[in-house]
């Protein structure tokens, strides 16, 4: 084993132990003692996150260099950042207390979800590594619908374990994006049982496989599942958006379906909805800049030129 990978191997048990302490501790306090503790832990991941921040100013001035001022965007770094680290205390300590999730998630427009039901053909939810979106997963799942989610499984085998056992128990099945054809095979099978699929679309899909389409004005490769999967089942297409509230609760935003362009040539029907959900992304982006994740490099992968 190289030293490269034993200091790789190392960091990931120092992160494992620390996330399972945390854990253990943060159980056997009370929240409003565990979210005075927040910002202490938040300022310092701020100051020793160095490659995470870099990242997030270099994707923050690809979206509004030319529209913010550098304070602006290193005040919205440093939302982020505080978001960030808050939502993650949160779900540490929700998934321990899951009444406390009921308490503090809402929902908005949750009669354009329950019509969209009612055609018997499941629902495709889409949406965003934007703002706590953990909770609103769980949240659905509280509410009865039968609720599903892609995920990108961690590279720690220990944490994803736990964190799947954490899921199932919390009533949320997993969809692993890997292997690609059995996570597609599931997809479409929960969506003909009439079930709820959350896929996030807002992840630097790399130059093979997706689409090239605009966002904040720069082409970012992205996936095509949604309008696949879609076009296959008749499934609708809701966008759905989890908000931090000013009190640190959280609303559910589910709009009504986007109706979907059919055009002759495939490739160009999966080019154009795709941009179209893309573009309701960044509508919610700009609306709520600090709730995106801009430690992510969106943008990495670009089209030939």
């Amino acid at each position: 084993m190289s030293f490269h990978d034993r200091l790789k191997k190392f960091k990931r048990t120092i992160a494992r132990n620390s996330l399972f302490t945390f854990s253990w501790l943060f159980n056997c306090l009370p929240y409003s003692f565990v979210s005075s503790l927040a910002n202490g832990f938040i300022a310092i991941a701020y100051r020793v996150a160095i490659r995470q921040r870099k990242i997030a100013f270099e994707s923050l001035n690809i979206a509004f260099g030319k529209e913010k001022s550098p304070q602006e965007v290193e005040q919205i770094a440093r939302n982020c950042f505080e978001n960030l680290g808050r939502g993650m205390i949160e779900l540490i300590y929700f998934m321990d207390h899951p009444a406390m999730i009921k308490e503090r998630v809402v929902f908005e427009g949750k009669e354009n979800l329950d019509k969209a039901f009612k055609e018997g053909k499941g629902v495709i939810a889409v949406s965003a590594h934007f703002g706590n979106f953990p909770l609103m997963l769980i949240r659905c799942a509280q509410e009865g619908y039968k609720t599903n989610a892609i995920i990108r499984a961690t590279r720690d085998e220990i944490i994803e374990k736990h964190f799947q056992a954490q899921r199932t128990r919390l009533g949320l099945n997993t969809v692993y994006s890997h292997p690609r054809s059995e996570c597609v095979n599931t997809s479409i099978k929960v969506l003909r049982e009439n079930q709820l699929l959350f896929i996030p679309l807002d992840q630097n899909f790399g130059s093979g496989g997706g689409v090239f389409v605009d966002f904040f004005g720069q082409k970012a490769a992205t996936a095509t599942g949604p309008i696949t999967f879609a076009r296959r089942t008749g499934a609708p297409l809701i966008p759905m958006f989890i908000i931090r509230q000013k009190d640190d609760t959280h609303k559910i935003i589910i709009e009504p379906p986007l109706i979907l362009e059919e055009h002759a040539d495939d490739k160009e029907a999966l080019t154009v909805n795709t941009a179209k959900i893309t573009k309701v992304i960044e509508d919610y982006v700009r609306r709520y800049p600090q709730e995106w994740g801009w430690m992510h490099r969106r943008w990495k992968s670009q089209p030939p030129s």
